[in-house]
C-alpha cells in the first residue's frame, strides 16, 4: 500500500480542505522543496551504493579466510599488478578492502565493521567521513590508505600531534606490513635523512605542521624551480643535484585525522620559515610603527576586541597616524600600508605577551604552540608581526621565507 501511495501525486491521497497559503507557493519554497528532494535522492542512492560495496567486500573476503599468511601476501602482489594495469576500479577496491580487513583480523585481532568499510570507501573517494569517538577512525583509515598504497600512490596520514602520529603508526603498522607495505613515521626533531626515509615509505604518518614545513623546505631547496624535467635531469646526472636533497617525494593522497582541528582551528597559525636579517630600511620602518603605536590611546585612537584578539584603528586614529607619518619618508605614503603596520604594532604590544604566546631564548623570539605548549624555533609570525615583537623585546631582527 505504501509503495502505491508513493507513486501517486499528493492530491490523490491527501485531503487539503484548507486554502493553500500564498507564502507556501513562493519561488524559495518551491526551490527548497526541490533541493531537499534532490538531496534525499542522492543520499538514498549513495547509501544503497555503499551497502552494495560492503556486500562485495564480504563476498571477496570469504575465500581469504582459508589463505595462509604467505598466500595473503601473494594476493596483495596480484592486486598491485591489477591496480597498475586497470586502475582503482570498484571491484578491485572491494578486493583490497577485504584483504586489509583480513590482515587486520590476523595481526590486531580487529575486524573492520561494515560502518568502517563505508567510512574507508568514503575516504578513498575524497570525502569526509564523520565518526564518533570509539568507532575506530584509526582502523578505518587503514582501508583507504592501504588500498591507495597498493595502487602505487604515496600516502600521508596527517594527525594533530606527535603522540598520535607515533601511536597510530606503531599500532597500525602490522596491518600494512603483513601485505607487503612499508610504513614511516615523521615527528619533531628527526634528522633530514630519517625524514626522507620515512616519507619514502608506502604510507607515512606525520603531523600537518611537520609535512607543511618539510614541503616549504623542499621549495627552498629547489629555489622555486617548477620544471620536473630539469629536476629529473639533475637527479640522474648530478650526485649533488637539488632533487637529492628533497625530503618529500611529492604530495599525492592524504588522509586527515581530526580534519576540523587541522583545517580550521590550526589553520589560523601561519606556516613561515624564518631566516636572517632584513633590510635596514624595513627595520627602521617597523621601529617607527612600534613607536607610533605606543603614542596611540585605546578608545580614542583604536578599539580592542579581547575575545576576538583583534585591534582596529578608529577614524581619529587613522587621521593621527596620517599626520604623524607625513615627514617619515615614502614607505609611509600609502594609507593601507601604514595603517596595517601600525595595527600589527599595536597587536605586538598588546595582544602578544612574553611567556604566554612566545618566549625569548638565546636572544630570539620563539613561538609557543598553543595546542601543545611546545616551542617552535623555526617558525615565525606573518607579515612583520614577528619582527615587531623582536623589536619590542630588543632581539636580533629576522626575516622570513613563506
Amino acid at each position: 500500500m505504501l509503495s502505491h501511495l508513493m507513486n501517486l501525486p499528493p492530491a490523490d491521497y491527501v485531503m487539503r480542505p484548507e486554502k493553500r497559503s500564498p507564502a507556501s507557493s513562493g519561488i524559495l519554497d518551491s526551490l527548497s522543496g526541490r533541493v531537499s528532494g534532490l538531496i534525499s535522492c542522492i543520499l538514498r542512492e549513495r547509501f544503497i551504493s555503499y551497502r552494495s560495496f560492503v556486500s562485495k567486500v564480504e563476498l571477496f573476503g570469504g575465500p581469504l579466510l582459508s589463505f595462509r599468511d604467505n598466500e595473503l601476501r601473494n594476493e596483495a602482489d596480484r592486486l598491485r599488478e591489477v591496480f597498475y594495469s586497470e586502475g582503482l576500479q570498484p571491484e578491485h577496491i572491494a578486493s583490497a578492502f577485504a584483504l586489509i580487513r583480513e590482515s587486520a583480523s590476523r595481526t590486531l585481532s580487529k575486524r573492520h565493521f561494515n560502518t568502517q568499510i563505508m567510512g574507508g570507501y568514503a575516504l578513498l573517494r575524497g570525502m569526509i567521513a564523520e565518526m564518533e569517538t570509539g568507532e575506530g577512525k584509526t582502523l578505518t583509515a587503514t582501508l583507504a590508505a592501504g588500498t591507495a598504497a597498493l595502487a602505487g600512490i604515496p600516502v600521508h596520514i596527517l594527525t594533530v600531534n606527535d603522540y598520535l602520529t607515533a601511536r597510530d603508526a606503531d599500532d597500525m603498522g602490522p596491518v600494512y606490513r603483513a601485505i607487503g607495505l612499508t610504513v614511516g613515521c615523521v615527528i619533531h626533531g628527526m634528522t633530514p635523512e630519517n625524514r626522507r626515509n620515512a616519507y619514502s615509505c608506502d604510507i607515512a604518518y606525520c603531523t600537518n605542521k611537520e609535512i607543511a614545513f618539510d614541503y616549504l623546505k623542499d621549495w627552498i631547496a629547489i629555489e622555486g624551480l617548477r620544471s620536473p624535467v630539469r629536476l629529473q635531469s639533475e637527479y640522474l646526472y648530478m650526485n649533488g643535484g637539488r632533487a637529492h636533497n628533497l625530503l618529500l617525494r611529492g604530495l599525492f593522497f592524504a588522509i586527515v585525522d581530526e580534519a576540523d582541528s587541522i583545517l580550521i582551528d590550526e589553520a589560523r597559525t601561519p606556516l613561515i620559515i624564518s631566516r636572517s636579517s632584513g633590510s635596514r630600511e624595513e627595520t627602521l620602518f617597523l621601529k617607527h610603527a612600534l613607536a607610533m603605536a605606543e603614542s596611540l590611546e585605546q578608545g580614542a585612537d583604536y578599539a580592542l576586541e579581547k575575545e576576538e584578539k583583534r585591534i582596529h584603528l578608529t577614524d581619529a586614529g587613522r587621521q593621527k597616524v596620517r599626520e604623524i607619518s607625513k615627514a617619515m619618508g615614502p614607505l609611509w605614503s600609502g594609507a593601507v600600508r601604514r595603517e596595517e603596520v601600525v595595527t600589527r604594532a599595536l597587536s605586538a604590544r598588546i595582544l602578544f605577551k612574553r611567556d604566554e604566546q612566545y618566549l625569548v631564548k638565546d636572544g630570539k623570539v620563539q613561538i609557543i604552540d598553543e595546542f601543545t605548549g611546545r616551542l617552535m624555533p623555526d617558525r615565525s609570525y606573518e607579515r612583520g608581526l614577528h619582527q615587531l615583537i623582536e623589536i619590542k623585546e630588543g632581539c636580533e631582527i629576522t626575516n622570513r621565507s613563506e
